[in-house]
């Protein structure tokens, strides 16, 4: 069976957003927000988004299994599932709950498909300021229906980008913050979907994530660019 086009994804993405997350959004009651751990919260409209895209993604593609953040959560059993060789959703229902649940507009919907061990195509929509960017593995990446493009390769003393101090080792936040010093300031929106967006917008190219995140890579992927993991073993800043 053929893959849907992210066009389809995208419509389906939108459609369960404005259904379940922005009627929610700055109206949160007491009882909507709890924590999975401390300082990481889960809202009503996670969990139903979740739901609602869990549903209607493997409807659109019957066979397929889908990984969502909050069912791995609940039990990380579910995380086998990306070994398996059907087609593989992987649904971040609000990523920037943080923000979310603040009543701050900075959050987003991802939904990738993945399989084989390698994404083929992604989805990020930005319900608030109703922006979507789309990527397909070969036919690179596009915000609003326009062409993401990343900047030329430079030194990183030149790039844009963003930090993560939240994951990983944590042995990592100090070397990181130490290099730091070294490029230019960096962002930290609590949100990797806005993150992305605004790095294809920005034609920047500098990512220093411990750990990645399995969408923001491929949307940046079809385009030119140069990019590395900021480590190796003697030090940092290596790309």
């Amino acid at each position: 069976m053929p893959l849907p086009s992210p066009e389809t994804v995208a419509a389906i993405v939108a459609e369960v957003a404005a259904q379940e997350i922005m009627p929610r959004y700055q109206n949160l009651a007491a009882g909507d927000v709890s924590d999975k751990n401390p300082g990481d919260p889960v809202t009503i409209a996670d969990l139903e988004t979740e739901k609602a895209l869990t549903r209607r993604l493997k409807d659109l593609l019957p066979g397929s299994h889908v990984v969502g953040e909050e069912a791995v959560a609940a039990d990380p059993a579910v995380m086998d599932l990306l070994q398996r060789d059907e087609p593989v959703w992987i649904v971040d229902p609000v990523d920037g709950t943080t923000n979310f649940a603040a009543g701050l507009p900075i959050f987003a919907t991802i939904v990738g498909l993945a399989q084989g061990g390698e994404m083929r195509l992604a989805c990020i929509h930005d319900p608030v300021n109703d922006r979507t960017a789309l990527a397909s593995a070969g036919d690179g990446a596009t915000i609003n229906g326009v062409q993401a493009q990343v900047a030329a390769p430079t030194e990183p003393k030149h790039m844009y980008g963003t930090v993560k101090l939240r994951f990983g080792e944590r042995s990592l936040p100090l070397k990181i913050v130490e290099n730091c010093q070294k490029v230019p300031p960096f962002m930290d929106l609590r949100c990797a979907a806005h993150e992305y967006m605004a790095l294809g917008i920005r034609r920047a190219a500098l990512r220093a994530l411990p750990q990645a995140h399995a969408l923001g890579p491929r949307r940046r992927t079809p385009a030119p660019r140069r990019s590395g993991r900021l480590q190796r073993p003697s030090g940092w800043l290596s790309l």
